[in-house]
């Protein structure tokens, strides 16, 4: 059964930086892409950012390009966010999750698209 687990969360400084981790086991996920959404409280989820199978084609949202990066390492079936210049409005659960396809590129980063969420983990930034 395919499982992801997000890890990494924490509370940072405004500026600080943090990395997630999305471990997925049950399945081998070398030939999907995956990516990363954002939830806050009582508002609706958004898409952060995605990677193709291999790793060489990814998608940021406006909002985070330059100060996310996403990574993936299929050897360790664990695929990556870097976070860095932390904001207070980057506080929210962070969610990785299964796009059903090789290349997510084209495809607008949404979460009716992907499937077999994580648990989440939670950022919060604040000093």
């Amino acid at each position: 059964q395919l499982q992801l687990v997000e890890s990494g969360g924490g509370l940072v400084q405004p500026g600080g930086s943090l990395r997630l981790s999305c471990a997925y086991s049950g399945s081998s996920l070398d030939f999907y892409a995956i990516g990363w959404f954002r939830q806050v409280s009582g508002k609706e989820r958004e898409g952060v950012s995605c990677i193709s199978g291999s790793g060489g084609s990814t998608r940021y949202a406006d909002s985070v390009k330059g100060r996310f990066t996403i990574s993936r390492d299929n050897a360790k079936n664990t695929v990556y966010l870097q976070i860095n210049t932390l904001k207070p409005e980057d506080t929210a659960v962070y969610y990785c999750a299964v796009y059903p396809y090789y290349d997510c590129s084209g495809v607008p980063l949404v979460a009716k698209n992907y499937d077999n969420w994580g648990q989440g983990t939670q950022v919060t930034v604040s000093s």
